[in-house]
């Protein structure tokens, strides 16, 4: 793509009317105001190198364009971007009486390509669950602190549970049944799930919530499971902090995210025979597509399933 400038190009005043309408009438942001001018300038010099008019495209040749895009290496999301952009700038053109033709609305978004979550393995799972542990990742005893204590606890309850960051940090103490062995959590749209604890998930949050964390509340009171430094409810950015540390100081990949920890625990189960419909349910996934992407991340458990299944095995 050139980089032709938008006043130079045939529809450029259409274009600005456009991104006027876009800031005044729906409000929107600065940022989304010059992605959508940057993204139709490019059309336009799309069209006018094409000898085509910018309103009397068919929809084959605009598939023929995002076609380009796609030869020029944007990426899927990128030109599923362009195409709303497109599809915007069109259904406002017609409202204005600029175009009668909607050539965006019928043409097909490309297919993003499905990435696999990131995971930890298990010897850098061990490692980072020691950070603040009670032993180290030799299995020296060591001294904590109050904070410590909490930080190793959340580790294993993200781990344990496959929570989400928001989930953790919404935990509240009548949610969580030591004796069950079992935790309440509030998913997305607020649906509620119960997840079993692991052993040593347990351990870690009841040694919390037993000797560190009216340390951290300083005398106030809180429904909320784990609190900050200065006894408030602990925020979900706040955990996001403190796992960056955590992973600096056990040497792992900075770039990795507190969701790695809820991808590991689904593979985990799921290398560990567990069925797809349970995982679901733990992770708390409304669609049972949505939890079927981690068997493309557990080759183990699908050499296991052929193996048993198939005749020829």
């Amino acid at each position: 793509m050139t980089g032709e400038e938008l006043s130079e190009l045939p529809g450029a005043g259409e274009v600005e009317r456009f991104c006027t309408a876009l800031a005044v009438e729906q409000g929107a942001s600065a940022h989304t105001v010059r992605a959508y001018r940057e993204d139709l300038r490019a059309y336009l010099a799309w069209a006018r190198r094409s000898g085509l008019s910018p309103w009397e495209v068919s929809y084959r040749q605009l598939r023929r364009y995002l076609a380009e895009l796609d030869q020029a290496h944007y990426a899927r999301t990128t030109i599923k971007r362009h195409l709303s952009s497109l599809r915007s700038f069109f259904r406002w053109a017609n409202r204005a009486g600029v175009t009668a033709s909607d050539p965006a609305g019928v043409v097909q978004a490309p297919k993003a390509a499905r990435r696999l979550p990131k995971t930890i393995a298990r010897d850098d799972m061990a490692a980072l669950l020691a950070v603040y542990g009670e032993v180290d990742a030799d299995g020296a005893p060591r001294e904590q602190t109050a904070a410590e204590m909490r930080d190793a606890a959340l580790l294993e309850f993200l781990f344990s549970c496959g929570a989400r960051v928001s989930e953790a940090a919404g935990l509240r103490l009548a949610w969580v049944d030591f004796p069950a062995g079992e935790v309440k959590v509030f998913g997305k749209r607020s649906k509620e799930r119960i997840v079993p604890l692991s052993r040593k998930g347990a351990r870690a949050m009841e040694r919390y919530l037993n000797e560190a964390r009216s340390d951290l509340l300083q005398g106030q009171a809180s429904e909320f499971f784990f609190v900050s430094n200065r006894g408030r409810p602990l925020s979900a950015d706040g955990i996001r902090k403190m796992f960056k540390r955590a992973l600096r100081a056990a040497g792992l990949d900075e770039s990795l995210s507190p969701h790695a920890m809820r991808h590991s625990f689904a593979t985990e189960l799921l290398d560990g025979d567990a069925d797809l419909r349970s995982v679901q349910d733990m992770l708390g996934h409304a669609s049972l597509s949505t939890t079927q992407i981690y068997t493309h991340v557990s080759p183990d458990r699908l050499k296991r399933v052929h193996g048993l299944a198939h005749p020829r095995a």
